[in-house]
């Protein structure tokens, strides 16, 4: 169950920060709004995570694999490159995430 509420969490933070450009600076009330709520969500659900799963890692999965699928849609729908370096920092990013995982609990 805390994988599939980390996986809600990534989803919520993923979809407001895609939404950031929209805000135009929180100076449009629609999208600030979605923004605020979808960052919330997205803590709360995180820190039910954390009662059941080490922080370091479920902390490392959620900005990992949000940093991941924002640089992603960035490059996808909203016509942002990448470099052939930052595409290796998120392989890193996602290369440290898994290392992470498989590395077990330390408690």
């Amino acid at each position: 169950m805390p994988y599939v509420l980390l996986a809600c969490a990534i989803a919520s933070e993923v979809a407001a920060t895609s939404l950031l450009p929209r805000t135009n600076g929180f100076t449009v009330p629609v999208p600030t709004l979605v923004v605020l709520a979808g960052y919330a969500l997205s803590f709360v659900l995180l820190a039910q995570v954390v009662e059941t799963m080490p922080v370091g890692v479920a902390y490392a999965v959620w900005s990992g694999a949000g940093t991941a699928a924002v640089a992603a849609i960035g490059a996808t729908f909203l016509g942002q490159s990448l470099s052939p370096w930052q595409f290796l920092g998120l392989v890193l990013v996602v290369a440290g995430v898994v290392l992470l995982n498989l590395g077990g609990s330390t408690h």
